[in-house]
């Protein structure tokens, strides 16, 4: 006989629509949570036991939500992992691991340890200056793609070099004060980028999601396809590569790796995030197990939940309009539900600023086409503006 311990306490720090998410499934299993977040009315404060309202930064704060829980996690990857790993040498239960953190949240030791491991990635190089740009660029050719090697999302920190003239603009662009660690990718012509979330637990279980494609506009995701459209090669080989990540970190909670495809169908990992993400919310309605809840379920050491796409899947994020910034009023939401299988996910974040992740919408149809046709037709409907 196997009992479950209900007063288990777990740690979030960040308090953002991912954490709010991870809450949500923690309160179906009756535990508590408590929250480490700067801002005080954050979307995750409005349903957790208890909220620490400190900078990520605050080394205090992270040991007092530590000495409140059972286990600690993280809805973002750019905090201090030098803290983290002080907690786990102290005994502290950390997932992911701050050992993992550590290689993950630089660009440049991640894609190192995963060309020691074998997997397939773009070339890449460590870069100084301006000179060893230049030099790579012989080797590479144009377009070549400049990267900070920390702190970058949603297409910033990074700047696309299409000749020599944008060599200096990038380099002064990314490390204006000269103290920014850069890295040059070659560039690669992909056909598609997709996304596979993966999830390894305490008790050695690993699952796999299905393959979903991902489109970007202004390099924030807009839309995720699941399944995507990809031959049965390609996706085999991201399944695969997905599972043996996993493996590669010894990982304990939601993974979320991102992938080129190209013509010729050859799969090459773009970047890893070691946390619940962005592309995975449509495993909410859309599979069998949410991203959330296999999170919440590996870093407790529980038994993970099937990954099986119950219906052919769209999601779309919603983000604030153009030309409204204050607090936040949602038009549009009746209509939109009056639409077919469409789900509608509020963050609830008190200020709307343009192109904000506001919230989502999902579709979940036995037809894919009917899906995204249902999907874009309610995206069409929501709009967050301000008073």
């Amino acid at each position: 006989m196997s009992f479950y311990p209900l007063n288990q306490k777990i740690g979030i720090i960040g308090g953002g629509q991912l954490g709010k998410m991870m809450i949500q499934e923690a309160k179906k299993l009756g535990l508590y949570v408590t929250i480490l977040d700067p801002t005080k009315d954050c979307p995750a404060s409005s349903i957790c036991d208890e909220h620490i309202v400190a900078s990520f930064d605050d080394k205090e704060a992270i040991y007092s939500l530590a000495n409140k829980s059972d286990v600690i996690t993280y809805e973002f990857e750019h905090i201090d992992y030098k803290c983290l790993l002080e907690l786990e040498e102290k005994g502290y239960k950390v997932y992911p691991s701050a050992k993992s953190l550590k290689i993950i949240q630089n660009k440049f030791t991640q894609k190192t340890k995963l060309k020691e491991n074998n997997i397939n990635i773009p070339d890449f190089h460590l870069v100084n200056n301006i000179e060893d740009i230049k030099n790579i660029a012989k080797e590479f050719s144009y377009p070549l793609i400049l990267k900070s090697c920390t702190g970058g999302y949603d297409g910033k920190g990074n700047y696309v070099i299409k000749s020599e003239e944008d060599i200096e603009k990038g380099f002064n662009a990314l490390n204006p004060n000269l103290n920014t660690q850069l890295m040059v990718e070659r560039f690669v012509d992909f056909e598609m980028e997709v996304s596979v979330l993966a999830c390894g637990s305490l008790n050695g279980d690993i699952k796999v999601y299905p393959v979903g494609n991902n489109i970007h506009i202004d390099n924030i995701l807009h839309k995720t396809i699941v399944p995507a459209n990809v031959s049965e090669k390609s996706k085999d080989k991201a399944l695969i590569t997905a599972y043996e990540i996993i493996e590669i970190f010894n990982a304990v909670g939601m993974f979320c790796i991102e992938f080129f495809i190209t013509k010729n169908g050859d799969v090459l990992v773009n970047e890893i995030a070691p946390r619940p993400h962005n592309s995975g919310h449509y495993t909410i309605e859309g599979c069998v197990t949410s991203q959330f809840e296999n999170h919440i379920r590996a870093i407790l050491g529980l038994p993970l939940g099937s990954t099986s796409l119950l219906n052919p899947t769209v999601m779309i994020n919603l983000l604030g309009e153009e030309g409204y910034k204050g607090d936040v009023l949602v038009d549009g939401v009746t209509d939109a539900l009056n639409i077919e299988n469409v789900a509608i996910h509020i963050y609830g974040k008190k200020q709307t600023v343009p192109k904000r992740k506001m919230g989502h919408l999902t579709c979940s149809m036995p037809s894919l086409a009917k899906a995204e046709e249902n999907a874009t037709k309610a995206y069409k409907h929501i709009k967050f503006i301000s008073k």
